[in-house]
């Protein structure tokens, strides 16, 4: 008799579905064809054993799976609750009308319970879009699934409550979540608020600056100076996401398998901090199995890079073309996977090995040449990309004492929702352009025209600091953010010298 069941294979950050056509003839071997990998070839141990624990048979047959279409690998223990459904309903243990209505998936473990799966997002998104009437799961994953409306999504614990289920012995109720509800109820729930910095003015206006045009930035100061306080707050002050983009970020850590049991739809920017030792692929992403890496993870949100220098210099080379394209391509000999990475770049380094070069009160202690070489190990090319250097200086004590409450994020997060709502407007004839970060050269000169005293300010700001002609777009870039922050349709002098003071590391000499 030849049954089918339905799966799903994720490639990327979409998924396939899968048909597992089972046939039970007289014989007596098992036989797996359509590109399992070994993780599906060993399911045959956990079915029989499962199948046993719950009073069913592993048939002793000529037993043939195929899984189409037989092109696209598959791999993973996901599949073994529709192979063991298919396995029952062909050897007539159970009855199969209704298998085909569903997406099934799901890893056995030898008693019949179910372990959770990764990727059921993207897996319920092509199930509704197929057409089914529903998708049965593992309990732990139904959460996850329930963002789809329209799509049955069936929890079930164990293989027995599966075959109950479809033998019409038992009713289980379809999850159902609004998930408009929990996304409104939790936007913007940030457990880090600005509210709780004292001093650092300068820095809080950077980072203001840095959200309301999407530019990345670079802090440079002292240890205990506030660095990694100060980035972790900043998710806190971007406009809240939107339903897409939530949705488009969940998927995405849906793959990776980072939302754990009781999670649902992202309503928070992400915020990633990877440590220095990370790999080339931990960070862009890759593997056998191409998987998300950092920078896709933190899609729509931040990727703080505390210590620059002590990145290995091919992570942060890898790092340039996805800042340029914010899309990261894997390639592999059959395929090319492409991940989503539009994120904002904020980096954290000492401006020295031993962290006092240009310190107020201690001195540096590292040898002539050494600073030089230390900032040498960011390269140009990436710090190309790169709008805002700030220097971040040691809070004092009086500031600290201070008994004045600082601004808080929500009223910082109004101003940066106002700054980019000019911005959309600006290129709303340009989908791929959102912010002013965004823009490409030849579109600079266009929307960030200066006046002739402002050419005269940039003029001398650039022959007396010594800056870099790459400096020169990043000055405009920022300064139009400046002045849409300040709802301004022109730039005007205040915000071109202001923008100036942001390039500290193109300043000739800024090491010695």
């Amino acid at each position: 008799m030849l049954v089918k069941t339905f799966g799903s294979a994720v490639q990327g950050v979409n998924a396939y579905t899968i048909t597992m056509e089972v046939n039970v003839t007289p014989g007596t071997k098992y036989y797996m064809v359509g590109l399992p990998d070994n993780a599906i070839k060993e399911s045959e141990q956990r079915i029989e054993s499962a199948l046993k624990y719950n009073g069913y048979r592993m048939p002793r047959q000529k037993v043939v799976i195929n899984m189409a279409p037989a092109g696209i690998r598959k791999e993973g223990s996901a599949y073994d609750l529709p192979i063991a459904l298919g396995i029952l309903a062909a050897s007539d243990q159970m009855r199969g009308e209704r298998l085909g209505e569903y997406v099934i998936m799901g890893e056995l473990s030898l008693d019949g319970t179910l372990g959770p799966v990764k990727g059921v997002l993207p897996i319920a998104i092509q199930a509704r879009k197929e057409g089914f009437k529903g998708f049965v799961l593992p309990v732990q994953n139904a959460r996850e699934a329930a963002i789809v409306n329209n799509l049955d999504i069936i929890g079930v614990e164990n293989i027995k409550q599966a075959i109950d289920f479809f033998d019409g012995k038992i009713d289980i109720t379809p999850l159902v979540i609004d998930t408009r509800d929990i996304f409104q109820s939790t936007v913007n729930q940030y457990e880090a608020d600005f509210a709780h910095v004292q001093g650092q003015e300068n820095i809080k206006r950077a980072l203001e600056i840095a959200a309301a045009g999407g530019h990345n930035a670079i802090m440079i100061g002292p240890p205990g100076a506030g660095k990694t306080m100060l980035a972790k707050r900043l998710p806190s002050i971007l406009p809240p996401l939107t339903m897409h983009e939530a949705l488009e970020t969940t998927k995405i850590h849906s793959v990776a398998g980072k939302l754990g049991e009781s999670a649902s739809l992202l309503s928070t920017r992400p915020f990633r901090a990877p440590h220095h030792t990370i790999s080339d692929v931990a960070l862009v992403g890759g593997g056998g199995v191409p998987q998300p890496g950092e920078i896709s993870l933190s899609h729509n949100g931040v990727l703080f890079m505390d210590e620059l220098p002590e990145f290995k210099r091919t992570v942060l080379e890898v790092m340039r073309q996805p800042l340029e394209e914010r899309r990261v391509s894997i390639s592999r000999a059959k395929m090319t996977i492409d991940f989503p990475a539009n994120f904002m770049l904020i980096a954290s380094m000492n401006p020295c090995p031993c962290g006092y070069y240009n310190h107020p009160d201690k001195d540096c202690v590292c040898g002539p040449g050494v600073v030089q070489r230390y900032l040498n190990k960011v390269s140009g090319p990436l710090l190309d990309r790169i709008d805002l250097h700030v220097e971040v200086t040691p809070v004092t004590f009086d500031q600290m004492t201070e008994s004045r409450k600082a601004e808080s994020s929500e009223a910082i997060r109004e101003r940066v929702i106002k700054a980019r709502k000019i911005q959309e407007e600006r290129f709303k004839e340009f989908p791929n352009i959102h912010s002013n970060a965004m823009m490409p050269s030849q579109m600079v000169k266009e929307v960030c025209e200066i006046n002739a005293g402002g050419k005269a300010l940039l003029k001398t700001a650039m022959e007396r600091l010594g800056l870099s002609a790459r400096a020169y777009d990043r000055i405009l870039k920022v300064s139009r953010t400046i002045a849409d922050l300040a709802d301004s349709p022109d730039i005007r002098i205040e915000h071109l010298a202001e923008a100036i003071q942001y390039r500290s590391l193109d300043r000739e000499g800024w090491a010695g």
